[in-house]
């Protein structure tokens, strides 16, 4: 309850409660973009800097492993279960399971704030497990399109790596975590009243947006049927469910436990819809984008960071 009612959740509904009454309130672009690079910025830097401060350790490693590990398995099984029960073809069962294996950076920022204000903050190095588990997705997505689904790459491969790799939110995510870890603690004070001091606030802002863009997606979409978003909602809770057990077995602590646990459960909606667009163009947009943003995120953000966070206090 104390999580449902915390500011940064009241301000998600607020905007979802605004699109579904058909307010015109409206975020300009620019600022929406703009407090989407403060965010990335201040977790990666605040990640680094807790990096320096303990140096790279056995459950960095642990946590890294059991992210690649999530990040390649989890788009295996969501295929074959879009396939069957979601009833989809291969390549948009692809292009959707790849979003699901890949993960939310900003679901990952709320439930960091969330589960700080607990007094369980996790450890500084999964914004490393973060960033390493935006890529191998979506190689495994564009692999099921061609094995199963005969789609051809509409784009050179070197292209994809480009989009890929290059994408803003790993540039900005992987260069203010090196940042934070070269400066350290001493060089992070000075930033602190820009980076920690305003930053629940800002975050309160960016999901006010969130909530007007994932409520006016999901009333203007028409590609859904339940069995979709059953999907969308029980798959992730799943993945967030295994990765708190994992958690757990490698010894992490409750904090981190539940971080993993929400890597599981998201679904990327900036990195991956970007290399799909690229690679997969028949792929049906308005469906992955609809079932990952106005469905998972929301899910995640209200009901599902509760849930892990619960799991891990339970088992951890």
């Amino acid at each position: 309850m104390e999580t449902l009612f915390s500011p940064v959740i009241l301000f998600f509904v607020l905007g979802a409660l605004a699109a579904f009454a058909r307010s015109d309130l409206v975020f300009p672009e620019a600022l929406s973009k703009a407090l989407s690079i403060y965010l990335m910025c201040a977790i990666g830097l605040k990640g680094g800097v807790l990096v320096a401060g303990n140096g790279a350790t056995v459950d960095l490693l642990l946590a890294a492993a059991a992210g690649l590990t999530l990040s390649m398995t989890i788009p295996l099984i969501g295929f074959f279960l879009l396939r069957g029960v979601g009833r989809l073809d291969p390549v948009n069962a692809a292009a959707v399971a790849a979003h699901y294996g890949s993960v939310s950076v900003v679901t990952f920022i709320a439930g960091d704030q969330l589960l700080s204000d607990a007094g369980l903050p996790p450890a500084g190095y999964m914004v490393a497990v973060l960033a390493l588990m935006e890529t191998p997705a979506i190689i495994v997505g564009l692999f099921l399109a061609r094995r199963f689904g005969g789609a051809d790459m509409a784009t050179a491969g070197g292209s994809l790596w480009r989009e890929t790799l290059l994408n803003g939110s790993v540039v900005l995510l992987v260069g203010s975590f090196v940042i934070g870890m070269i400066i350290g603690k001493p060089g992070f004070e000075p930033l602190t009243p820009v980076f920690e001091t305003g930053f629940t606030g800002l975050l309160c802002l960016f999901l006010l947006d969130m909530g007007l863009l994932a409520a006016r997606r999901l009333r203007n979409t028409r590609s859904l049927t339940v069995r979709l978003v059953a999907f969308a909602i029980i798959f992730p809770l799943l993945n967030g469910t295994l990765g708190v057990m994992i958690g757990g077995l490698l010894g992490l602590d409750v904090g981190t436990s539940t971080a993993l646990g929400i890597l599981g459960a998201s679904a990327s909606y900036i990195a991956v819809p970007a290399a799909m667009r690229l690679a997969l163009p028949k792929a049906d947009a308005g469906l992955y984008l609809t079932m990952s943003l106005a469905i998972t995120f929301p899910f995640n953000i209200t009901v599902g960071i509760p849930v892990y966070t619960a799991i891990a206090k339970w088992s951890v």
